[in-house]
């Protein structure tokens, strides 16, 4: 099991992975706090905990970004004993929230019973892909940056993610639609064109329309800006 743990006081996160590692449990953090979903997409934890008085940005506003693509369990931590935090954090989606200071063997106990009741949880690869700055949510069928979200259809995002998946690889226009016509969405060579305009005009509302890119006369390629 890998555990997020996004903690500033640098004392209690060197704790934490201690204890936590001699129960088999293997403990990630951000270097970055300002990076916490790029961590997130990396290391595909099985819980996050989080602090909620963190630089740049509070754990809030992490849990917000983590429950926009998952549905990972969360603990929060915190030094400050206002109901409202513990009814905020309850009502944006955590599992538990545990007041500073606390015992190492109740909170280790919470995380072996959050995990076992998560056992059946079968997103442990987030279902999240992560592409230039932005996030691709396999299940929603959604992109988004910056707090920018834009919808996008069927095909559309099945010609995205297709060509995402490639890793820069050219995917020629037959290919494409021949891997439409096996999903059965009947796609010719008029409605892939329309729908590619389409897809990059909604790429172009979050500043990435540049990262798909045709390659005359053999196909289309997603790149990294």
């Amino acid at each position: 099991m890998n555990i997020l743990i996004v903690e500033d006081d640098h004392y209690l996160l060197e704790e934490l992975k201690e204890v936590l590692s001699h129960w088999s449990l293997h403990v990630s953090s951000p270097v970055d706090f300002e990076q916490v979903m790029n961590a997130f997409i990396k290391e595909k934890p099985q819980l996050v905990i989080l602090d909620i008085q963190l630089p740049k940005y509070d754990g809030f506003h992490w849990c917000r970004e983590i429950r926009a693509v998952s549905k990972v369990p969360i603990i929060f931590l915190s030094s400050r004993d206002h109901p409202m935090d513990m009814v905020m954090a309850m009502n944006m989606g955590a599992d538990d929230y545990i007041q500073k200071p606390f015992n190492m063997d109740v909170l280790l106990a919470k995380i072996q019973a959050i995990l076992r009741r998560a056992y059946a949880y079968e997103e442990g690869e987030n279902d999240v892909l992560e592409w230039n700055e932005a996030l691709i949510d396999l299940k929603r069928g959604v992109i988004r940056k910056d707090g920018e979200e834009v919808d996008l259809t069927k095909n559309e995002f099945f010609i995205l993610t297709t060509l995402v998946k490639a890793n820069h690889q050219i995917i020629s226009r037959h290919e494409l639609m021949r891997m439409l016509w096996e999903d059965d969405q009947f796609i010719n060579d008029n409605t892939l064109t329309a729908n590619m305009a389409r897809l990059r005009s909604k790429l172009s509302i979050l500043g990435i329309s540049e990262a798909v890119v045709t390659k005359k006369g053999l196909g289309y390629m997603a790149i990294t800006l």
